[in-house]
């Protein structure tokens, strides 16, 4: 069974920066795509990066991608999600995925049908 384990949210003002990580089994982290997800109150959740498991090619959506980015530090067995000018839009619980299709399609999966799921982690943006 995939074990994520998400870290790093919390309550930061507008415009300003934190850094989420996930961490995963050995086995998980050099097999699997891996990506954030997040679920903003009254909405879907929906994707916000993915990231192949050589880390070599990143996806991001197009509403964040100006100032999110996702990377990997594969001798930390570690994922992260740097996250810089937040906005109260961008308040939600963020998770962390894991799933063997590829990367590219996690952007176009239903989150219902990603294989694993964190926990969650919330971010608050006030302004």
């Amino acid at each position: 069974q995939v074990h994520l384990v998400e870290s790093g949210g919390g309550l930061v003002q507008a415009g300003g920066s934190l850094r989420l990580s996930c961490t995963a089994s050995e086995v998980t982290f050099n097999t699997y795509a891996m990506g954030w997800f997040r679920r903003a109150p009254g909405k879907e959740r929906e994707f916000v990066a993915a990231i192949t498991w050589s880390g070599r090619t990143k996806y991001t959506a197009d509403s964040v991608k100006d100032r999110f980015s996702i990377f990997k530090e594969n001798a930390k067995n570690t994922m992260y999600l740097q996250m810089n000018s937040l906005t109260p839009e961008d308040t939600a619980v963020y998770y962390c995925a894991a799933d063997t299709r590829p990367a590219q399609a996690m952007g176009s999966t239903n989150p219902g049908e990603i294989e694993s799921w964190g926990q969650g982690t919330q971010v608050t943006v006030s302004s």
